[in-house]
């Protein structure tokens, strides 16, 4: 297991609750070199009384070195907990999701909003169309598979793709990956109607087009 070790006055922030670590506020990261190098592995976050502070998962090649999972020190870092959060970020968008008509686009998951640091998740078309999610910090990246699983589990909606942004998963020390999670690629182009205004959409990029 990772120890972070917080310089001495650097904890107050992670007191009041900030969920980013910069790397200026890390005194020392102790553990083993596969562990330090494996992004987005969770590691124990520490004063630098040795008091316990946060779970939180590390990233060395980010500037933000680790982001927080928990504060609760009774609460493991585990498939439950992502699934939890994952059912919890949902039934928060419950009511916005239900009364979305076909060609709206709906946001899901909300990355710290809904204490998933990195995770955007957007659906289109209800549960005969796509969820689209975006992967834009280490440890959420990590968690891929059971994030997917629950979204799927949830929605209904069968058809999970990952949009990726090159320069924010550069960032992070990312690969640039993106393309069908589970399920059928959304089309090249779908109607988009925000605020009375049609658009023509692509899912896979975000790019939004006004129709003459």
């Amino acid at each position: 297991m990772l120890i972070i070790t917080i310089k001495q006055g650097k904890e107050k922030s992670l007191l009041a609750g900030e969920p980013w670590i910069y790397a200026s506020a890390i005194e020392k990261v102790d553990g083993k070199p596969n562990e330090k190098m494996k992004a987005g592995g969770t590691a124990i976050v520490q004063s630098s009384s040795t008091k316990f502070l946060a779970r939180a998962a590390y990233n060395s090649k980010s500037q933000i070195r680790a982001r927080v999972w928990t504060f609760d020190e009774g609460e493991p870092v585990d498939h439950a907990l992502i699934k939890r959060r994952v059912k919890a970020a949902l039934a928060k968008s419950a009511a916005a999701a239900k009364k979305a008509r076909p060609d709206q686009v709906v946001k899901l998951v909300n990355a710290e909003a809904d204490n998933l640091p990195g995770l955007l998740v957007e659906q289109y078309g209800g549960k005969e169309g796509y969820l689209i999610c975006e992967f834009q910090a280490a440890g959420v990246d990590a968690w891929k598979v059971p994030i997917v699983q629950t979204l799927i589990a949830e929605t209904g909606c069968r058809n999970v793709y990952e949009r990726a942004d090159e320069l924010v998963r550069k960032g992070e020390g990312l690969p640039f990956v993106e393309g069908a999670l589970a399920g059928d690629e959304p089309p090249d182009e779908v109607p988009l109607t925000e605020n009375g205004v049609k658009f023509a959409l692509d899912l896979k990029t975000g790019e939004r087009y006004k129709f003459r």
